[in-house]
């Protein structure tokens, strides 16, 4: 039987008062809020960041191709869905997943600020209002909490409040405050972690402008920069593989979400080809195991239109492989899942499919759906 699937990333649309009402008063004048700017339409804006975030493509799932742009949207004509879950299911039920995964838009964005104080508030903020927008059904809407890693200590702290709070795992900021996650004294946070069986998630767009995707210098066309917003993650999995962490936390599991998955078998054999040729003059850290094992066994990778990924299944570990549709984001495959699903997944067995489509994401996050 073919299980009905669950997106292991989908995303909200932070409402104009996401952070303005869940904000704590210090921050409440200086709050990223949602503003009209003329030829643009509605933009949310982030204090201390030089450039707003247009919401034309934050919601543009479904649309075809010449109709995507970053200009023209307001608010209310957005996907509901997106930010009132009471319109959520029946998104779900269009696209026929069981269950989402939810990141944030806004909060992607927001990972890349300068003031970790600031950052911290507003993410502290943001799980706040995705608590009640979670509570319209926890078995199909599962939410997870941003943390903005202003130290280990923190960090550490806002894992235990997390899991108090009942959040099913956490969506890291990309680039920490506190030295960098390859360091041996995170090793006291990635056990927090394991301890409270929290998974840490690191997102596209979250570890600095890649390509110049956020509005930073890009080379040749714009549409060269989609080819470098994977990159990022792919630095942090190669950080955490050659630095040993998961050799010291074997235990602990790590999501590269929306980085696509295609590129693991090579990756993964240009890793263990490093190690094996440079590691010595390169002063790299000696391994129990090849890098490439580390990688199938501790990293998860989500992914939506990958066809490579599917083909290429064989080449790396399927039990890690998670199948996202990304709504509602411009690159989302809503309302088509089910077509695309059908075409790229036709050469794999049963058990390869619901693995990839259902049972992996329910087994790491402990999800209790129905097949």
């Amino acid at each position: 039987m073919i299980k009905k699937p669950i997106s292991a990333d989908s995303h909200i649309t932070e409402p104009p008062k996401c952070y303005i009402d869940y904000i704590e008063e210090k921050y409440k004048a200086t709050a990223p809020h949602v503003t009209f700017m003329e030829g643009v339409g509605d933009i949310y804006v982030i204090d201390g960041m030089t450039n707003p975030i247009p919401m034309a493509l934050v919601a543009a799932a479904g649309k075809a191709p010449e109709e995507l742009s970053m200009t023209g949207a307001r608010f209310e004509s957005l996907h509901k869905g997106g930010w009132d879950s009471k319109f959520r299911i029946a998104d779900q039920e269009r696209d026929g997943v069981a269950a989402e995964i939810i990141y944030p838009s806004v909060g992607m964005v927001l990972c890349n600020h300068s003031d970790f104080e600031y950052k911290r508030a507003c993410m502290k903020a943001y799980n706040r209002w995705l608590l009640d927008y979670a509570s319209e059904d926890r078995k199909r809407i599962i939410p997870l909490a941003q943390i903005s890693m202003g130290s280990i200590a923190e960090g550490i702290e806002d894992l235990k409040e997390i899991k108090k709070q009942g959040f099913d795992g956490v969506m890291m900021n990309g680039v920490p405050a506190e030295l960098d996650y390859d360091h041996p004294d995170y090793d006291k946070f990635w056990q927090t972690a394991i301890d409270l069986e929290l998974p840490l998630s690191f997102h596209i767009l979250t570890a600095g402008d890649s390509g110049g995707v956020l509005g930073g210098k890009m080379r040749g066309p714009r549409i060269n920069g989609f080819q470098a917003i994977i990159r990022g993650c792919q630095d942090i999995m190669g950080m955490l593989v050659f630095s040993g962490v998961f050799e010291r936390n074997p235990d602990l599991k790590i999501v590269c979400v929306e980085a696509d998955a295609g590129w693991a078998p090579h990756f993964m054999y240009r890793m263990d080809h490093a190690y094996k040729r440079h590691r010595f003059w390169m002063k790299g850290q000696e391994l129990k195991k090849l890098p490439s094992e580390y990688f199938k066994e501790n990293i998860y990778m989500t992914f939506q239109d990958d066809w490579v990924a599917f083909q290429m299944a064989d080449m790396v570990n399927t039990k890690r492989l998670m199948w996202a549709n990304d709504f509602p984001h411009s690159d989302a495959t809503w309302p088509w899942s089910q077509e695309v699903l059908n075409e790229h997944s036709r050469h794999l067995t049963e058990q390869q499919r619901n693995d990839i489509c259902h049972n992996n994401v329910a087994e790491l996050y402990k999800l209790k759906v129905a097949a």
